[in-house]
């Protein structure tokens, strides 16, 4: 029985439509932002090194700050990149639901543009570093940064255990190796 012309057309229209879905909101950070020229491979070392034990940045409000943005950068950046269609979409949704769980815990809002939160936190994290602790703590002021700047500073110093950021970040960074794990 050969296949109607319009039940064709009606089957396209239909997949094309499920298949446009916007893509997530995602930050644009300079270049070297995470310690190298490319953004993504070293954003998600550095997520999957701090979110792997809360011991790693307790006290260490840099590398808490830093890990913090990468995850809200690649939560973006891994679903919107034509680079990482590889990846496995698992992984994707993963680091959109480890977004979510850090601002939760850094009291930012749901809401708020990605390329607000990471350049708050990487812009915090520069004049910590440079003993600037005035521009840290406007930077900590952002809008959609709901909770005072004092007080986002004592979680970024204890940050606790996040098992979103820490298997997102950890399977991103394994998937994004040269022949890595990037079909699951």
């Amino acid at each position: 029985m050969p296949v109607r012309p319009v039940a064709v057309l009606v089957f396209m229209a239909l997949a094309g439509c499920a298949a446009i879905t916007p893509p997530p909101d995602t930050a644009q950070p300079l270049p070297g932002a995470f310690g190298q020229f490319d953004n993504d491979v070293p954003a998600a070392n550095l997520a999957s090194w701090a979110f792997a034990s809360p011991a790693r940045t307790r006290n260490d409000l840099v590398d808490a700050a830093k890990a913090s943005a990468a995850i809200d950068f690649l939560a973006g950046e891994l679903s919107s990149n034509p680079r990482w269609v590889t990846l496995s979409p698992l992984t994707k949704q993963q680091m959109l639901q480890a977004r979510v769980d850090v601002r939760r815990v850094l009291g930012i809002a749901p809401n708020v543009p990605s390329q607000v939160v990471v350049t708050a936190l990487l812009r915090f994290a520069a004049a910590w570093q440079a003993g600037d602790q005035a521009t840290a703590m406007q930077a900590l002021a952002a809008p959609g940064f709901t909770l005072p700047p004092q007080q986002t500073l004592q979680v970024l110093s204890g940050l606790p255990a996040i098992q979103s950021a820490n298997v997102a970040s950890i399977d991103a960074a394994n998937q994004m190796l040269p022949g890595g794990d990037n079909v699951r």
